[in-house]
């Protein structure tokens, strides 16, 4: 019992801030150990009819009932308070006297009280849903700043605090909003009740919101796994171009191209093997030259009916044809793959 007794008288510490929550809590307090009423207006000693008159037994036993509830609400305003506001209230033999000087410096008087009311009044007209505010954010702060100007002796009923609500949320509230204003009596409808419904479209937002995001990935996944399919499909391909096509000599048919290319006149073959395998054969043991233009070279000859021949890069060669070429490692061996 003793354990639970303690329990009961534990109280919220103040340490100078948010007063206001704190004086509610100390009410409920006293009020549910019956010290209410003592806090607010104290107790008065017995009157005697004579002085130097005894007090009756009747005097005697209010009185240490009141001084009793006295110890115990200053007693309860003590252990409420901080180290570094306790002095203020140190010697204060009364709870009713500790209990004003408190609100006198944390709350004011009743013209700071107005001042501050008035302050909160204004914030209360212009507060606004913003549009990257949560639902619960914004009503959280709502109701605060209504606890706020209660606190202070404002009175606001239901029906003004829905309508406040309902006029304050942002734009993707508006449909749920007129349907409550359509469907529902603002003149009975409690404050809960409203809140309710909202965070019922809220949820449904947002699941809306994560649809739309989980179908933005999938597009987005699948489109960079066709990129890389089609990456490496053509690397693939290309490879396998190269590879077919690395180690073939050339056939009859590249031979003919290579003599179109180069245009070579059937007369030319006719000069001895060596002159021969200089004209049509490729040093690819010398590095290649570079020409910017076409070079018309004409016949050891200087015959005018000789056909002057088109000299190419080794590279545009290799491009052209399609194909690579084996360097013979002799003359002998050159002789034999031409004939």
């Amino acid at each position: 019992m003793a354990g639970s007794s303690m329990r009961e008288l534990r109280a919220p510490i103040f340490n100078g801030s948010n007063y206001d929550f704190w004086r509610i809590k100390m009410c409920t307090i006293f009020k549910s150990h019956k010290l209410w009423d003592m806090v607010e207006n104290g107790y008065e000693q017995p009157v005697k009819k004579e002085e130097g008159e005894a007090l009756t037994a009747a005097q005697k036993l209010v009185l240490e009932e009141n001084i009793a509830k006295d110890a115990k609400a200053l007693g309860l305003i003590q252990n409420a308070v901080s180290d570094d506001i306790f002095p203020r209230i140190a010697l204060k033999e009364s709870d009713k006297e500790a209990w004003e000087i408190l609100q006198q410096e944390f709350r004011g008087d009743k013209k700071v009280r107005s001042v501050k009311l008035q302050a909160l009044r204004r914030e209360f007209e212009y507060t606004r849903m913003h549009d990257d505010e949560s639902l619960s954010g914004y009503v959280t702060k709502l109701l605060e700043l209504v606890n706020q100007m209660k606190a202070y002796g404002e009175e606001l009923t239901e029906q003004r605090i829905v309508q406040k609500l309902l006029i304050s949320l942002s734009r993707e509230y508006d449909s749920i909003a007129e349907v409550i204003e359509e469907t529902k009596d603002t003149e009975t409808i409690g404050v809960q009740e409203v809140i309710g419904s909202l965070k019922s479209h809220e949820q449904r937002l947002q699941r809306h919101n994560e649809r739309v995001t989980e179908k933005a990935f999938s597009s987005l996944n699948v489109s960079s796994k066709d990129q890389s399919n089609t990456g490496q499909a053509g690397g693939s391909k290309s490879k396998k171009n190269w590879e077919s096509q690395k180690g073939k000599k050339w056939d009859s048919k590249s031979e003919n191209n290579f003599k179109k290319e180069f245009q070579i006149r059937p007369e030319d073959t006719s000069r001895s093997g060596e002159d021969e395998h200089e004209e049509t054969m490729i040093d690819i043991s010398s590095p290649p030259q570079v020409t910017t233009a076409a070079t018309n070279v004409t016949s050891p000859s200087d015959s005018p009916s000789s056909t002057p021949v088109k000299l190419r890069d080794i590279t545009e060669i290799y491009a052209r044809c399609n194909m690579s070429i084996i360097e013979p490692e002799n003359f002998a061996e050159a002789s034999k793959d031409k004939a």
